[in-house]
């Protein structure tokens, strides 16, 4: 089974189009329409429900993913080691990541990763924890740098670096001078939840301390939220990390009793890594000491 037929039906079912699948492989779209005709007729059986508004899988077509899947990944092995045999450092990556990871490590580390692999290329994609764990069972990503999945997923696991969470109060808060915020006095606060319902790390403490809190406001991301309690709209928590280069008039007061988040390496289980993910997995820790200093 040819890998650019597989490859071309992964891409149209993430995009739901055979003309943007066509765009990011850089085909024509009568170029790919016949790639996944042929495929169908290979197989004796339609993989896409085609109408106006674009195609979807068939459920035969979403049977087969996984093992396109498997075949596109195995050619993109095989071509890797055959570019290291012959010296040649080559290869693609896709890298599942968290959002504080993405904004905190990532810059300075695809800086240094791409200057020392300029023919690797990378592809970055940005989530949460539901969005991640999918991707890990999906075997969509090849790594992903993210928060600890905590479930019992097909997947190996590597803590990097545990981050302490921390109360969010505006500056003139009576406890903004404390050296610790009791997690229980979140409920007695007016609090500001970041994408509640996404099994983020607020719901994840939330859940585990049993709180009963009174949601003021709910925002999409973590920047609002800081913005929300620096005009004094109320408190909330996250990582200490995602807020360490915004200076505003918010303070950080470390949890008590202490809680942390742990924040390493996912990667889908495969029957083999490529050379190219081998090198990026080799260079993290050599590069995360700098970026956690």
């Amino acid at each position: 089974m040819d890998a650019s037929k597989c490859q071309a039906v992964l891409v149209a079912s993430e995009t739901g189009s055979f003309s943007a699948a066509a765009e990011q492989l850089n085909y024509t779209q009568s170029g790919i329409t016949r790639m996944i005709s042929s495929l169908e007729e290979e197989l004796e059986f339609p993989i896409f429900i085609r109408n106006k508004k674009g195609v979807r899988l068939t459920e035969n077509g979403k049977l087969m993913i996984p093992y396109f899947r498997e075949i596109v990944d195995a050619n993109q092995v095989a071509t890797q080691v055959s570019e290291e045999i012959k010296g040649v450092v080559r290869g693609s990556i896709t890298i599942g990541c968290y959002f504080s990871v993405s904004s905190m490590w990532m810059p300075s580390l695809l800086k240094a990763f791409s200057e020392t692999y300029p023919s690797i290329q990378i592809t970055l994609l940005e989530g949460g924890n539901k969005e991640i764990a999918k991707w890990l069972a999906e075997k969509s990503v090849d790594i992903c740098l993210c928060a600890d999945p905590q479930d019992s997923g097909d997947y190996s696991w590597k803590e990097l670096y545990r981050d302490p969470l921390v109360a969010w109060l505006p500056k003139n808060h009576p406890k903004a001078k404390q050296k610790t915020y009791k997690i229980k006095d979140l409920e007695t606060e007016d609090f500001i939840h970041t994408l509640p319902g996404q099994d983020t790390d607020q719901d994840r403490l939330i859940k585990q301390e049993g709180l009963n809190l009174q949601t003021r406001f709910t925002t999409k991301d973590g920047f609002t939220t800081y913005q929300m309690v620096k005009a004094g709209l109320g408190v909330s928590f996250n990582q200490a990390m995602i807020a360490r280069d915004w200076k505003e008039e918010v303070v950080q007061v470390p949890l008590s009793p202490k809680r942390f988040v742990s924040l390493g390496m996912a990667l889908p289980k495969k029957e083999k890594t490529s050379p190219a993910v081998q090198r990026f997995m080799d260079c993290i820790d050599y590069w995360l000491k700098d970026l956690l200093k």
